[in-house]
């Protein structure tokens, strides 16, 4: 290749090709050394490997650069026009002198060089130290002007590389993957992988689209990285044949540093506990949804709790609001509401109405796309619980979820009743049992939906078999919702286990009181009176005086 060409390259190309040829060392060399080693030209002096050349600036602005030879002294100025026959090379215990000075300044050069022969070169130091060998002061002030005016002062090409690589957030061994005139970019997403060990970035409703980023099997194995996690990036365009985007470095995984990342807690190691820290749901005096919750049904953090609704009883407004009341007590709490089967109209609904995370699957959708959906949901929320974070999944509904498994799995060569696969309720039940709160910190909440009284035999029998597995139940009441009498909360079936824990004594002794009375009267018309006691007082604490005051 001509040597034109060699010097209008960039200095990463040029390591490129002297890398191809297998030059040894070649991310030392400046530009104009790798072209001659390109060229084949040895250099004049030729360094080991391991070994570099002290290059100190003095005080004058020239740059010394000194090192030795075998048996002799070599006194290097550097020239201004850089040609071989300007060099003058002695025998072994012989000395080398360059000057870019006149006759007489070379000559007293070589005289005091000439006197040390057979010693060892002095090195200079980062102080700019000389020894009796050194140039005179008239050769010294022309080299300094010499080099200010053709030369820059020494930098590593390696270092200057790393710090512009720094500069764009861009590591430096992916110099020649991204150029520098391009931009890079950074992505993130949450991570789906594959069964054969590739992953990708989701962007949109965690499923997959064109935007997607391929992650390779290295990077997963490398970082420990699970699906459901939230990685930082920097990408690549997609190269010839390839369809993805991929990612080229990691900065990020759950917004820590990587290695931090691979040293937390496996999900499933962690110890679950009954709830003990209770989540307030109640705003403002008018939300009697939410206040008879506290009461009845408490929720605490890590709660696994179902409500068991009829059709047209007020269970999605129910989400709704326990979804801004949890937002606004709890601000550092992440709240996910999955609607699996959904109407688009309600999709949008929810979007708008509460601050958080809607993660939907129509039901024009297929059956695996509501699978794929609440599959990803579930790893999101376990990695942010391995972070010890709170996590608040509403899920409507367990009864659907169920359905699409149905739907999909291959049959086991049994049937339930209404045509129920047995083998359909072991992912939504694994779904459902990974609410807990957890000994050693972070808490997953799921407050899911059942649907009963539909007409439909495998509903029911879904219900039944979740029965028992949560701890907490709501009951809507189709009656009260039909008499237009809203919370339409069944107040004798709905209630929390180990209550004791989550509740004051004053609120425990009332609770207790209700239920002795809606045992002697009818359940409608105590939970009416109710309804009309929450409404009269300001917040839930007066109410409990107020019943203790009646029930005396």
């Amino acid at each position: 290749m001509d040597v034109k060409e060699l010097e209008k390259k960039k200095l990463t190309d040029l390591k490129e090709i002297a890398k191809t040829l297998g030059i040894k060392n070649y991310y030392r060399y400046k530009k104009h050394e790798l072209v001659d080693l390109i060229q084949g030209k040895p250099l004049e002096k030729e360094e080991k490997p391991g070994e570099s050349a002290a290059s100190n600036v003095d005080g004058d602005g020239g740059i010394n650069t000194t090192g030795g030879t075998a048996g002799g002294t070599t006194a290097k100025s550097t020239a201004t026009n850089r040609t071989d026959s300007d060099s003058t090379n002695n025998t072994a215990g012989g000395t080398t002198a360059k000057s870019t000075a006149n006759n007489t300044a070379s000559n007293t050069v070589s005289d005091s060089a000439n006197k040390t022969a057979g010693s060892a070169a002095p090195k200079n130091t980062a102080t700019n130290r000389t020894a009796s060998n050194t140039p005179n002061a008239a050769t010294k002030t022309n080299t300094a002007k010499t080099n200010e005016t053709d030369h820059e002062p020494a930098v590593n090409p390696k270092e200057k590389q790393e710090k512009t690589s720094r500069e764009e957030g861009l590591p430096t061994h992916l110099q020649s993957e991204i150029s520098q005139d391009k931009e890079v970019n950074v992505a993130n997403g949450i991570l789906d992988i594959h069964m054969d060990g590739y992953g990708f970035l989701r962007m949109n409703n965690y499923l997959s689209s064109d935007d997607d980023i391929y992650i390779s099997p290295s990077q997963i194995r490398r970082f420990k990285m699970r699906t459901g996690d939230k990685i930082t990036g920097i990408t690549r365009k997609a190269k010839s044949g390839e369809k993805y985007n991929a990612l080229l470095y990691v900065k990020k995984i759950n917004d820590l540093d990587p290695e931090i990342a691979n040293k937390r807690w496996d999900f499933d190691q962690l110890t679950p506990i009954y709830p003990n820290k209770r989540i307030n749901l109640e705003l403002a005096s008018n939300q009697l949804a939410t206040r008879l919750i506290d009461l009845i049904a408490p929720i605490g953090k890590g709660q696994r709790g179902m409500i068991v609704a009829p059709p047209k009883a007020g269970k999605t407004i129910l989400l709704k609001q326990i979804a801004k009341s949890v937002a606004m007590n709890y601000p550092e709490s992440e709240i996910i509401v999955l609607l699996i089967d959904e109407r688009p109209e309600e999709v949008t609904d929810m979007k708008r109405s509460i601050d958080g995370e809607v993660v939907y699957s129509t039901f024009d959708e297929l059956p695996s796309h509501h699978i794929k959906v609440a599959e990803m949901v579930l790893n999101r929320a376990q990695r942010l619980v391995e972070q010890k974070k709170d996590v608040v999944i509403l899920m409507d509904s367990i009864t659907r979820l169920a359905r699409a498994y149905n739907l999909t799995i291959p049959p086991t060569g049994r049937t339930l009743s209404g045509g129920l696969d047995p083998g359909a309720l072991h992912m939504p039940k694994k779904f459902f049992g990974a609410a807990r709160n957890l000994e050693e910190g972070g808490s997953l909440t799921i407050i899911g939906t059942a649907l009963v009284e539909t007409g439909s035999r495998m509903d029911d029998v879904i219900f039944e078999e979740f029965k028992g597995t949560g701890n907490m139940e709501l009951h809507l009441d189709r009656k009260l919702s039909e008499k237009r009498v809203f919370p339409a909360v069944d107040i004798n079936r709905s209630g929390t286990r180990r209550e004791d824990l989550l509740l004051t004594p004053e609120e425990l002794e009332a609770m207790f009181s209700i239920r002795r009375a809606m045992s002697s009267n009818s359940v409608q018309d105590t939970t009416e009176k109710i309804i009309s006691t929450l409404v009269k007082t300001k917040n839930n604490r007066e109410f409990v005086q107020v019943i203790r005051k009646k029930l005396q």
